[in-house]
């Protein structure tokens, strides 16, 4: 067993594309964001002839991404590696340097030390097979490198876990230490995926996938009777990445795509909570979804007559059956009379669903495998608040985007008592149950969903499930454990299997 990589060195040349208007070259914005918060030591070297104000744009940089800078000469490099040792406490493992062509003679001789020579080099990948280095052609590859290295060391006791996700939120996770590459205390390594690169080689390196497959829908048509899966279209990076572990059964995901095909539609949300009533039997509270009804036109002469029939009144809250994936699954509005349902600027079809006063207290569920956490939450005001301060714009629809801003209504303000009173109502281990009861029902391992309490009933109703929420609200240093170990059931169950 050899030893961990536990520093990762990268040369000043690779980074900076221009010192005279410093910026990035194009494809190391990427690879400073994975690892910075990879757990690894990460350092710059550069050499000690570099003129002053570009060692000041480098170190401006290392600054930006918390990293360390070096001096480190070509001639001499190995009177640079005590210093570099010592800062970075003994290190204990192993450091990959990843250096450019013209230097790799240079700094060839560190690899006595133990160090990994990664050279970056688009022309050369044979010269470098027979020179005891490594060779990459795109920087994208180095964490394949550094997990590679690390898989040999460890063998058998690690567990790549491949991710892919739009940047943003991988990097909400990552900054939060979701994400390391260094293994994490129950064995788990992450490894970035990137559509850039060919995807069986790094699936190769891989033997459980995280995925949130939402950020790569194309689109989604609801309007027919086929199955879901005939009814979204992913990138294509996504549909290779489907393939890849249809045809090999070592290399699966959390959750498989199929999965999370209820979470992208409103309707089959609504059904499936249906079943929720099983839970409710001698229970003071129920745990229910709300009243619903799809909808295919706004201007159906019977649309008050199957309100009625759904137990619907108004107000009521309109979302599109499409929950996310594309760029207007989350235009809603709140309508006040049926007449105003005529025209409605809300995608279709759409889902009419009961509007719940809830004190203007939502909470927010979080489902990591076997472990349930909660938050609570500002939500919107009760119905008889927003009518009344829609009368002064003649109760039209209030239209909004639920990602970015709710309704809310002028001079009105959620009293703490009334937020206390709801957090007391709060049954946490009726919603438990009903969490552990999705689970089996959607066959998903990380998920989340919202929760209003309903003023005088009491009833818990789940107004909104989603996949792998950022459960944000959770502190990180119970939250990160728990999501590292539903990663780690996750794939020692399905290894039984």
């Amino acid at each position: 067993m050899g030893s961990l990589v536990k520093g990762v060195m990268i040369h000043e040349s690779l980074l900076i594309h221009d010192y005279a208007t410093p910026s990035l070259h194009s494809s190391a914005h990427s690879l400073l964001r994975k690892l910075r918060h990879s757990n690894l030591h990460i350092g710059i070297s550069f050499s000690p002839s570099l003129p002053h104000n570009k060692v000041s744009v480098l170190k401006k940089m290392a600054m930006e991404y918390s990293f360390d800078c070096f001096l480190l000469d070509d001639e001499s490099s190995v009177d640079g590696v005590n210093e570099i040792t010592l800062s970075w406490g003994g290190i204990g493992g192993k450091i990959l340097f990843l250096v450019p062509s013209d230097k790799k003679v240079a700094f060839g001789q560190l690899s006595n030390l133990g160090w990994i020579i990664v050279v970056f080099d688009v022309e050369g990948a044979g010269a470098c097979e027979s020179s005891g280095v490594v060779c990459i052609s795109k920087l994208e590859e180095l964490p394949m490198i550094i997990c590679a290295s690390i898989r040999k060391a460890i063998g058998d006791g690690v567990v790549t876990v491949g991710y892919i996700m739009k940047p943003s939120r991988e990097e909400d996770f990552a900054k939060r230490g979701a994400f390391p590459m260094n293994p994490s205390p129950n064995g788990l390594m992450f490894l970035p995926l990137t559509f850039e690169l060919p995807l069986q080689s790094q699936l190769q390196l891989v033997d459980i996938v995280l995925h949130k497959a939402t950020d790569e829908i194309i689109s989604v048509d609801l309007s027919g009777s086929s199955e879901s899966s005939n009814r979204i279209t992913f990138s294509a990076g996504m549909q290779e990445l489907q393939r890849y572990m249809e045809h090999h059964s070592d290399c699966f995901a959390i959750d498989p795509l199929d999965k999370i095909y209820p979470v992208l539609d409103r309707l089959k949300i609504q059904q499936i909570l249906l079943g929720l009533d099983a839970l409710n039997k001698e229970r003071c509270r129920a745990i229910r979804g709300p009243h619903f009804l799809k909808v295919n036109g706004f201007n159906d002469p019977d649309l008050a007559q199957s309100l009625s029939e759904a137990k619907l009144s108004l107000p009521s809250i309109v979302k599109p059956q499409v929950a996310c994936g594309v760029a207007d699954a989350h235009s809603m509005a709140i309508t006040f009379r049926v007449e105003d349902f005529k025209d409605l600027n809300v995608p279709l079809p759409a889902i009419v669903q009961e509007y719940v006063d809830h004190s203007s207290t939502i909470f927010k569920i979080y489902v990591l495998g076997e472990q349930v956490f909660y938050a609570v939450k500002k939500s919107i005001p009760n119905a008889d608040v927003l009518t009344k301060s829609s009368e002064r714009n003649e109760l039209r629809p209030l239209l909004f985007d639920s990602l970015k801003s709710l309704p809310t209504s002028t001079g009105h303000s959620t009293g703490a008592d009334s937020i206390k009173t709801n957090v007391n109502s709060f049954d946490l281990e009726l919603v438990t149950d009903a969490a552990n009861w999705l689970a089996r029902k959607l066959d998903l391992t990380i998920f989340g969903f919202d929760v209003v309490i309903q003023e005088g009933t009491s009833d818990h109703v789940i107004v909104d499930v989603n996949y792998l929420p950022s459960f944000k609200e959770v502190p990180d240093d119970i939250a990160v454990p728990a999501f590292w170990n539903a990663i780690r059931h996750k794939f020692e169950s399905r290894k039984r299997r």
